[in-house]
């Protein structure tokens, strides 16, 4: 009886240590979590949960490498394990993260072969394959494509000149024309201090569009990283 009871003790302490974390988790407090699943695995070092999420916390504290050592641990039995689609797809998750194309490519292909209609599994899937090909140099010609990417590279740095000639022609126009119109303003609202030149006002508006262009710019750039690091959790 007491060999019995033994593991059963240890896996009630490991679901509360779990369940501990979990709340943890959902309170984003990242670390707190990882010290809950890390108490968990000392009960259990083979728990699905405890490694499962403790991969999460990791990912979540950016600390890739360290992630995909938690989910290696419980890699031999995660195909027969309920949860196995959502494991593959975090795998591919982390793989990305670290640039292991071919990783990513295999992990989210056993996701996709559980759950097919993972959207999200697929736009990962087509990123890694993507990438994995630009990797290994597009399937092929790889000297051809570094010729023509040198040709495209010598033209850029030609237009480039020509442009920055004439950007410095036009910004010393431009110029001119400021310090003009900045003597006319002078001479037309020595009366009113609060006045501003149609020109001044253009030139204040520009300058809010292109704020508000870096500001979206930025917002695009997230969202876009956000679709490629979604990952699939779990509270046991």
């Amino acid at each position: 009886m007491l060999g019995s009871l033994a593991p059963a003790s240890a896996q009630v302490l490991d679901r509360r240590d779990v369940r501990r974390g979990n709340r943890d988790f959902r309170k984003e407090d990242w670390k707190n979590a990882e010290i809950d699943y890390r108490k968990a695995l000392v009960k259990d070092s083979t728990s699905f949960a405890a490694n499962y999420n403790l991969a999460n916390s990791l990912y979540r504290q950016e600390q890739y490498d360290e992630a995909a050592k938690s989910l290696e641990k419980i890699g031999q039995t995660a195909a027969m394990n309920p949860h196995a689609s959502d494991y593959y797809f975090n795998a591919g998750d982390i793989a990305i993260q670290q640039k292991d194309w071919k990783k990513a490519v295999d992990s989210f292909r056993q996701a996709l072969l559980r759950t097919p209609d993972d959207l999200d599994a697929k736009e990962n899937y087509i990123y890694a394959k993507k990438m994995l090909q630009n990797q290994q140099g597009g399937g092929g010609g790889g000297q051809d494509n570094q010729d023509q990417q040198q040709n495209q590279d010598q033209q850029q740095n030609q237009n480039q000149q020509q442009n920055q000639g004439q950007d410095q022609n036009q910004q010393q126009d431009q110029n001119q024309n400021q310090d003009q119109q900045q003597n006319q303003d002078q001479q037309q609202g020595q009366g009113d201090g609060s006045q501003i030149s149609p020109q001044q006002a253009q030139q204040m508006l520009q300058a809010i569009q292109a704020r508000e262009k870096e500001t979206q710019d930025k917002v695009n750039k997230e969202k876009a990283a956000a679709l490629k690091s979604r990952q699939k959790e779990k509270n046991w």
